[in-house]
């Protein structure tokens, strides 16, 4: 694999959870009361954000060019499903929170990879119709991850979406268009299949 493959293979393996290379993943049930645990991680089977109760949805985690630990990621629900398109489009909380385990996550490959795969993943006119608001998320996007860094992003129905990074909230995007193109480049059509159903529980369903 030259140099340039195997950069393009690294930045699809640390932005988001939408890749285009197949790399191991685990799911794992999300059955007990108890906390899941993938990793080390530890991802309590319920949390509560704006006086809802959230579920833990699914655990998957990614490994980049097969040896690299990249992060765990959980996705957090008020109703569980296992259907993409509610994901997307259902007004309920949502939140995925990504845990991540090495420090070969930059920021420039992060941001990168993101709009990469926000123009892959959604129409063209509709990429340009919210381009202001998509290199605004791009921006917030600003600091190398490290082993044990987070980052959360969650909407709230008539609030918008956030972004908590590196455990600094750096903003809230209430434009709903974008909301969905955000979520469709996670469980979209051309999301990768086997982070998705990680996600959705379908590889226990």
């Amino acid at each position: 694999m030259t140099k340039k493959r195997e950069n393009m293979a690294w930045m699809r393996s640390v932005v988001a959870f939408v890749f285009v290379a197949f790399f191991p993943l685990t799911a794992v049930p999300v059955l007990a009361e108890e906390d899941v645990e993938i990793l080390g991680v530890r991802f309590p089977t319920e949390k509560v954000v704006e006086g809802k109760i959230l579920k833990l949805n699914g655990v998957a985690y990614r490994k980049a060019l097969g040896i690299v630990k990249v992060y765990v990621v959980g996705l957090y629900l008020e109703k569980t499903t296992g259907d993409p398109q509610e994901v997307i489009t259902s007004e309920q909380i949502k939140q995925l929170h990504f845990h991540y385990l090495t420090d070969r996550a930059t920021a420039k490959k992060l941001r990168e990879g993101y709009l990469e795969l926000m123009k892959e993943c959604n129409p063209a006119e509709m990429y340009e119709r919210n381009e202001e608001d998509i290199l605004l998320y791009a921006s917030w996007l600003d600091k190398d991850m490290q082993p044990g860094l987070t980052s959360v992003s969650t909407y709230v129905p008539g609030k918008g979406l956030a972004l908590e990074y590196q455990g600094e909230e750096r903003g809230t995007i209430t434009n709903k268009e974008f909301i969905e193109m955000y979520y469709r480049y996670n469980f979209g059509e051309k999301a990768d299949k086997k982070i998705r159903n990680g996600l959705l529980g379908n590889e226990m369903r």
